[in-house]
């Protein structure tokens, strides 16, 4: 028989103390598939930008890209493709190099936010779609966020050395930002 006044508790049980799971090593296959993108990605932009800036590999040069900027509603065409040929030949070759890779990133981002901005989304499917510049502003954001990998010049900078998620997140807020405002000059 028991008494009122006396109660009996069921050990509580207690959880298992959770382990910390060690950090994932990266992978010389991963180095190597983030500089594969890197170069390609980089070298593509930079090459954009060299046809802007000295008309190389067909394109207009600073002239015939300043008169498609202000067709397309920006002021001052000219000074707008001589912006745009060193941000898309600089963040290009940063890239590549993997060279301030959050910077070089977020420029690329910038950069094809106005391209599919003026290019329009009409359709997805190229050629009149923006699959292309898409696919290039998905790449970039994504080095940006991952880092550049081992093979690549930010390793020697200590700031840099190890990639931070907040430096790729800010970046990438910087280039959101500065095209953004880049839009809103446009006609």
């Amino acid at each position: 028989m028991t008494s009122p006044s006396v109660t009996t508790t069921k050990p509580q049980a207690t959880a298992p103390a959770a382990q910390p799971r060690p950090a994932a090593l990266p992978t010389a296959g991963q180095d190597t598939g983030l500089l594969l993108l890197r170069i390609v990605l980089g070298l593509t932009m930079a090459a954009h930008g060299a046809q802007k800036l000295f008309g190389w590999f067909g394109g207009g040069g600073i002239g015939g890209t300043g008169t498609f900027f202000t067709a397309s509603g920006y002021p001052a065409g000219d000074a707008m493709a001589v912006l745009a040929g060193l941000t898309e030949t600089l963040g290009g070759l940063g890239l590549a190099a993997g060279l301030l890779t959050p910077l070089a990133g977020a420029a690329v981002v910038g950069t094809m936010i106005n391209a599919i901005a003026v290019h329009g989304a009409g359709s997805f499917f190229a050629p009149a779609g923006i699959e292309y510049e898409l696919l290039l502003t998905a790449g970039a954001a994504a080095l940006t966020l991952t880092g550049p990998g081992a093979y690549a010049a930010d390793r020697f900078l200590p700031v840099l050395r190890a990639h931070r998620l907040t430096h790729g997140a800010l970046a990438l807020t910087l280039g959101i930002v500065l095209a953004a405002a880049t839009l809103l000059v446009r006609n």
